[in-house]
Formats: C-alpha cells, structure tokens, sequence
C-alpha cells in the first residue's frame, strides 16, 4: 500500500510538469538508479514464462520503443519489473529531432501525441552504452531489443538501418527496424513495394554476414490496409523475418477526441490506439503462420487488454502510454491479474 502510494504521488508531480521535462527526469532518475526496486516482488509473483525467437521471457509484458532512446536507464526500468525493453530508436548519425513543443498530453483521452523525430544520440553512443549496461548491470534474464531508425536527412535509408543492424547485432537480444514512424519523412514508404523488399534484402544480408540467428522484427503503422498488410507479411516470411510489432502511433484523429491538443500533428498513441492496433493484430493473424511472431502494442491500459490481444495472436505485449499516466502500478496490476 505504502509503495502504491508513493507512485501515485510520483505521477501526479510529473504530471505537473511539461511532457518532456517529465520524461527528461524520469530517465535521469532511472539512470541513477533512484527508484525502487520491484524486480523480486514481480518474479515472485509471476508464472508466465514465455520462450520465443530463441530467448526466454520472464513474462509478457515489456517496454515499447520510444521511451528509453539512448538505452541510459535500462538498469532502471528493469527494477521496475519489466521482462524486456525494447530501447531506441536509435539513428546512425545522432540528431536533435524535431523543435519543440513535440510531445503533447491529451490526458481526458488518456493519449499522447507525439512529432520527437527520432531525436538520437547516435549509434557511437548508444552502443557504448548497450554495452556498458550488459557489462556492469545486466542480470540474467533481462532482455534488451534494440529499435533501429533512419536519419532525417540521409541520402540512403537502407543503408542506415544496415548500419546500425551490423553494429548492433552482437549486443541486442533482437532488432527491431521502425518503417513505421510518421515523423520522419519518406520512412513509411518502406512498408510496401520495392523500397520493402530491398529493405529486406538487405537486411537479410547483413545479418547473415554478422549473426544468422539474431531475430529481426518490423513494427509497422496500424494504419495499414489488409492488401497492404498482407502483402508486408508474405514478403517478410519470404525474407526470414521472425515476426512485427503492431503497431506504431497513427495519423488518424478518432472524432472521439476531446482533448486541447487533439489537432497537434504526429503520431498518436493511448488509449484511442487501441480498435485499430486490434483490428491490424487480427488481420495479421489471420494470414501468418503459427511461428510467425506478433507483439501487440497501442492502446494497452489493463489485463483484460492483454488478454484481448492474446486471443487476437499475440504472444508479448509492449506498454507506452498508460505506463506514462500511471506509473509501476501498471506493470504490478497486470502481471496480479495475469497470475490469477
């Protein structure tokens, strides 16, 4: 009770501060290993190992990509009960992103909207860091997948997410390539056509060159139409790629919005996420085979959606936003209900 309490406590001061301020000290704090520590109490009490792509999770629930961008606080978040985070995304060369204002809270909507653009450090630096984390704070089980990107102004996107692949296959548990973020122009045009099946091709590749069994995911848009989502999963099949993510923010603006900031171009995320990630986790589902892996994320608030998305295919879950509003309650409320 005492330690509920201090979260909520915990979230109401962030929640008093600008978005990205709160988020700035969150990672710092977490950086610095000023939290708590609910990695036992949450082994302690759950039984939901799941082994998939070749790893072991500790259970089902994980950290999207978005959230720890430079892999600084990986010790932190996996205190808080995490079974794995996905960090990034990262970008070969480091870049600011975006001018802020570029995260906006929609809070009676229990949603954000965000245009950061892939604002990085770069991959020097970050892998630095991965490593670090691995060499001096990793304990056994954690799993880290490391989310890649393209930089803004690059003349070759293939070659960028290639680049980072290479460098980072021997640290990451798992790649996770973003073709599906709005805020970067041109990036959304590889989910189909001949910029995906190059894409593929060459990242195919690469990792044969570097580690054949590391397991690569896409995350795409939940945007997607069934012609296209079909055809994106028969061309990663055909590629060798374990599975997608699905899915990222989206562009649309449900009319259910009521929020200030409800017009603020960029991705979309939350709870108004949460029909059309479904709807994208069922269609895949529908087509892909049985060892094709699904990890469902957007629009994730409770257990009953997690078990939403297990029935719609998924085998792990990913949690952003609500984890924003509420704080380790989220993680230590699912896993309880996912226990009984």
């Amino acid at each position: 009770m005492v330690r509920r309490s201090l979260n909520n406590i915990a979230t109401r001061f962030f929640g008093l501060l600008g978005p990205e301020n709160a988020h700035d000290m969150a990672i710092w704090l977490l950086a610095n290993g000023l939290v708590p520590n609910y990695r036992e109490p949450v082994k302690a009490q759950t039984k939901n190992q799941i082994n998939l792509m070749g790893l072991s999770f500790r259970h089902p629930l994980g950290l999207a990509a978005g959230f720890d961008k430079d892999a600084k606080a990986l010790a932190g978040l996996f205190r808080l009960g995490f079974s794995f985070i996905e960090a990034g995304t990262v970008t070969p060369l480091p870049q600011s992103g975006n001018i802020p204002p570029r995260l906006f809270r929609l809070r009676d909507d229990r949603a954000l909207i965000n245009r950061m653009g892939f604002n990085s450090v770069g991959l020097e630096k970050f892998s630095r860091q991965l490593d670090s984390w691995r060499e001096h704070q990793a304990c056994e089980g954690d799993i880290v997948g490391v989310n890649i990107g393209a930089n803004k102004d690059t003349e070759d996107k293939v070659s960028d997410y290639v680049l980072c692949l290479e460098r980072l296959a021997n640290s990451a548990d798992y790649i996770t390539v973003n073709i599906s973020s709005p805020n970067t122009p041109g990036l959304k045009g590889y989910q189909k056509g001949s910029n995906l099946n190059r894409l593929l091709e060459a990242l195919t590749n690469s990792r044969l060159r570097k580690r054949p069994s590391l397991p690569i995911l896409l995350k795409v848009s939940p945007d997607l139409d069934e012609e296209t989502l079909t055809a994106l999963v028969q061309s990663s099949i055909d590629s060798g790629i374990k599975g997608l993510i699905i899915g990222n923010t989206t562009i649309n603006r449900p009319s259910s919005l009521t929020s200030r900031y409800k017009s603020e171009s960029g991705g979309l995320s939350g709870r108004p996420l949460r029909g059309m990630a479904n709807e994208s986790l069922k269609i895949v589902n529908t087509i892909a085979p049985k060892d094709f892996v699904l990890i469902a994320v957007g629009g994730i608030a409770n257990s009953e959606d997690v078990r939403e998305r297990f029935s719609g295919g998924a085998s792990l879950v990913q949690v952003y936003t609500e984890f924003v509003y509420r704080g380790v309650n989220l993680i230590e409320d699912i896993l309880a209900d996912l226990d009984k």
